[in-house]
């Protein structure tokens, strides 16, 4: 999408105004530049460097009941490895790994850890960081090593329970077994008796049978149990395996030279731009001749050089006809600002120095042969427009708008204003035409 072509224009010239700031105020922006840099430096140089080393571990089943995951697009795997990855770092496992490290405080190792999980995969990346390559290896080593110990002694845990529980539930049916066959001979032999005095009962023949039953009930559930508990001593624990040793880095991961740097080169560039953009806002001296027209508002008639000859005066005299219009007239030329120009170029003390008088008379030569006027250095003469001579390097903008204002009042129109370099040298007409 492109802008109108007035939009357009109006972002052209806040950007030209912007880059004309910190063309004027470059000094500044290269300054905080370089601090920016410098300090981005400095702050590379002075941070101690840290060492990563990773250590990849594969988990796999361990053959016991576990927390299985519920399959999402970043993981697919049936264990629950966001489950796995917290306890890789816990304190049961950090108190394994100080073990394995000779680290007296599992607190501090569980700071320099970090784990994390790759989608769609089994694995658990391990990460150690240290201010030295060896020991961050180690550490990571250390750290795949107590989880792999740690999920192992959990597994057999698990497993001991269950073969516990299986084992008093075998003998508690083993208990019942022998009743069972105990009462079943009991009464056998009552029934077989009672068959010989009487002939047989039906009553007698419908317990055997039960009995028997429930015999058969319990053989069952004694061949189940020692099924699941002979599985069970057989299983093979399986926690994992490390499939990625750690390995001593080359070079450390912080501090990164790249963000360092580049974080100092881009607040040494706001800061450089901010101060530019507060020292212009604040800085009202008026230092080159595009100041005259930006911070007072006033139309830059001529830039007078070090050293004017008539040539310059001539044209400066047909500027300021055109500005004047048809006569007769009565023109200031005031030098503006607590410190004057004297004919030396130094400063002087007085609001119209004789700069001021100097270049007068030679105006007034030139201004003679293209309009009626009458030059004058005081506002005790009444003047009806005036023109302000300002020293660059030296001029406020407060004090240029302060005569003109004072002028206003007068009634005198201010035409414009003539920059005056520093070194100026007024010329020294041989005649002139002005009155005081």
């Amino acid at each position: 999408m492109s802008l109108p072509p007035h939009s357009q224009g109006r972002v052209d010239r806040s950007l030209a105004e912007y880059g004309s700031v910190l063309g004027r105020r470059r000094l500044i922006a290269a300054a905080c530049l370089l601090a920016g840099v410098g300090g981005g430096a400095a702050a590379l140089a002075l941070t101690p460097p840290r060492y990563t080393a990773v250590a990849q571990v594969q988990v796999l089943p361990t053959g016991v009941q576990e927390q299985f995951n519920v399959p999402t697009a970043r993981q697919r795997e049936p264990l629950n490895l966001d489950t796995e990855s917290q306890v890789a770092r816990s304190a049961v496992v950090s108190t394994l790994a100080a073990g394995i490290l000779k680290n007296p405080d599992p607190e501090e190792l569980r700071e320099h850890v970090t784990v994390d999980v790759p989608p769609n995969s089994a694995i658990l990346a391990i990460s150690y960081s240290a201010s030295d390559a060896r020991a961050a290896a180690a550490g990571a080593q250390a750290y795949a090593e107590a989880y792999l110990r740690n999920r192992a002694r959990a597994a057999e845990a698990a497993i001991d329970a269950q073969l516990k529980l299986i084992a008093a539930r075998l003998r508690a049916v083993e208990g019942d077994l022998d009743q069972a066959a105990t009462t079943q001979t009991t009464t056998t032999g009552a029934t077989t008796t009672g068959a010989t005095a009487t002939g047989g009962t039906a009553t007698g023949g419908t317990a055997a049978l039960g009995t028997t039953r429930r015999q058969a009930m319990l053989a069952r559930q004694v061949s189940d149990l020692t099924l699941r508990y002979d599985a069970l001593k057989t299983v093979a624990v399986t926690p994992g395996t490390v499939i990625s040793p750690a390995r001593p880095p080359e070079r450390p991961d912080h501090p990164s030279p790249p963000l360092f740097l580049g974080s100092g080169l881009f607040l040494g560039v706001l800061a450089g731009a901010g101060a530019a953009f507060c020292r212009d806002r604040l800085d009202t001296r008026i230092r080159t001749c595009a100041d005259v027209e930006r911070l007072c508002g006033l139309p830059l008639l001529a830039e007078l050089p070090a050293r004017p000859d008539s040539a310059f005066l001539d044209e400066m005299a047909a500027a300021v006809a055109t500005s004047l219009g048809g006569g007769p007239h009565r023109l200031l030329v005031e030098s503006v600002g607590a410190r004057g120009l004297d004919g030396r170029g130094t400063r002087s003390l007085a609001g119209t120095g004789s700069a001021a008088r100097l270049l007068a008379k030679g105006l007034g030569t030139s201004l003679a042969h293209l309009v009626p006027v009458t030059i004058v250095t005081g506002r005790s003469a009444h003047p009806d427009a005036a023109l302000l001579l300002v020293g660059l390097r030296r001029t406020t903008s407060p004090e240029v708008t302060q005569a003109v204002r004072q002028l206003a009042r007068q009634g005198a129109r201010v035409l414009g204003a003539v920059a005056v370099p520093p070194g100026f040298v007024a010329p020294v007409p041989e005649t002139a035409e002005w009155g005081a």
